[in-house]
């Protein structure tokens, strides 16, 4: 199943590129259907990448030790919510995770605006497609979460045990749901610079997507502070970290 997974990933790489070159290249030229192929680029997209993501939480919740990335990061001691929250304890799930967001967010709003935003949904499209292709293109090339190992051990190694507390299920999803959500605003905000549509219904679409990625901010924020003042033993050092002080 990893090489299914890490298929779709590929699969999804390729298919964000064909994509961004469709949506601008039919933008300028006048070619709707080039725009709506970038459309159903984004659904393919989407989908290829909630299958990547739901193998990855499979291999974690039956202890794959196959793979590198879950053996590094579960244990077959752990408890079924903290080896599904391993999905994102390293630097390999935690982009999946994020593009996983990002692509569900990217399918949602070109649905929603579809024919509202049509001069400006290309390049909207465009945005995202270019962040996701970047995270995809270091999933693929650079840090695999599918990557095998070259033989299965007994047991893998585990959180960290600082991570295993309910923080671990709070502030890393709100934070890279929030990161992703935002990327909707930044997108529509680059569209009406080059579409120079600079007035106010745009800003309008945008609102909900960006008190929603606030608001997640906002609650990773207050969640990590809890956990490192009450269980990491940081205490009031923290309160000098320009992290939380931004």
């Amino acid at each position: 199943m990893s090489e299914i997974a890490y298929l779709a990933l590929f699969l999804a790489f390729i298919v964000a590129l064909f994509s961004i070159l469709a949506s601008v290249i039919g933008a300028r030229r006048g070619q709707p259907e080039l725009v709506a192929s970038a459309r159903n680029g984004m659904y393919a997209i989407c989908g290829l990448v909630v299958l990547a993501s739901i193998i990855l939480l499979y291999a974690f919740l039956r202890s794959d030790f196959s793979l590198e990335y879950v053996a590094s990061y579960s244990s077959r001691e752990m408890p079924a919510v903290y080896r599904a929250a391993a999905f994102y304890g390293g630097q390999a799930g935690s982009l999946l995770f994020w593009t996983l967001w990002l692509a569900v967010s990217g399918a949602i709003v070109v649905a929603q605006s579809w024919k509202r935003h049509r001069a400006m949904i290309p390049y909207v499209m465009a945005v995202v497609l270019a962040t996701q292709a970047f995270f995809l293109l270091l999933m693929v090339f650079i840090t695999n979460p599918f990557e095998k190992m070259a033989f299965q051990p007994v047991n893998g190694q585990g959180l960290n045990p600082l991570l295993k507390n309910p923080g671990m299920i709070i502030h890393p999803p709100t934070l890279l749901i929030g990161y992703a959500g935002f990327t909707i605003p930044f997108a529509f905000a680059i569209a009406a610079l080059i579409t120079r549509r600079l007035g106010d219904e745009w800003v309008i679409s945008i609102r909900r997507w960006t008190l929603v990625a606030w608001l997640l901010l906002g609650l990773g924020n207050l969640a990590g502070g809890w956990w490192a003042y009450r269980i990491l033993g940081w205490g009031g050092m923290w309160g000098w970290d320009p992290v939380e002080n931004a």
